[in-house]
């Protein structure tokens, strides 16, 4: 029986991704020690651990549409969840580190989304939750499989500007909004009837002049 231990050693965006993606260094450590494991299958459940850190005024008022007022964020403030990633760890015997990819968006429709671009600074505590099986060779050689311990999980945290440089990189100066096609239709009726070159000029014409917007 192998038994399993993880830690993220730490987090970069992928250098020639054509979408953004980061990778976690991830650590996987082996007990026994001097008993080899062949491979993993791993799944691993990324969490944001939104009640773990302070928010400023600023942050607090952009994350109004995903906890609500901050008067009730004893109550709605809880970690949710991100996404889901998933690798294969070669085969080692004591300890290994791999790349963990996690494939990111900037639809701002998707609450995760909603989260980073909300903040301003400092560290998003994350919390990963591991599954899946591992697979090494028994006395008699022959293979074994058995699960990963229900309760494998790492804590990290990761700074906001990963995430924002990243994104930066990838749409420089520029933000994702997902429209319903009937919504959609109006607004390019709009544009089109108008005569207005750009999706920039079509809203600036619908928004409301306001005095300052806080990015």
């Amino acid at each position: 029986m192998r038994d399993l231990s993880f830690r993220i050693t730490g987090v970069e965006p992928a250098v020639h991704g054509a979408a953004p993606l980061l990778h976690f260094g991830l650590e996987v450590t082996n007990t026994p020690a001097d008993q080899p494991v062949q491979s993993v299958m791993l799944q691993a459940q990324i969490q944001l651990a939104s009640n773990r850190r302070s928010y400023n005024d600023d942050e607090k008022a952009r994350l109004v549409d995903l906890f609500g007022e901050p008067e009730r964020w004893g109550q709605t403030l809880r970690t949710r969840l991100w996404t889901h990633a998933n690798v294969i760890v070669p085969g080692f015997t004591r300890s290994t580190t791999v790349p963990l990819p996690v494939p990111c968006t900037y639809d701002l429709n998707v609450s995760a989304t909603k989260y980073f671009y909300a903040m301003e600074d400092g560290d998003i505590p994350l919390l990963f939750l591991f599954s899946g099986t591992v697979f090494y060779a028994a006395e008699d050689g022959r293979v074994q499989a058995a699960p990963i311990s229900w309760n494998a999980e790492a804590e990290f945290n990761m700074s906001v500007v990963v995430w924002k440089d990243m994104m930066e990189r990838h749409y420089p100066d520029s933000a994702w909004l997902y429209l319903q096609r009937d919504v959609f239709e109006r607004l390019y009726a709009f544009k089109r009837e108008n005569g207005l070159t750009s999706w920039e000029e079509a809203l600036t014409r619908l928004l409301p002049e306001t005095e300052e917007v806080h990015v």
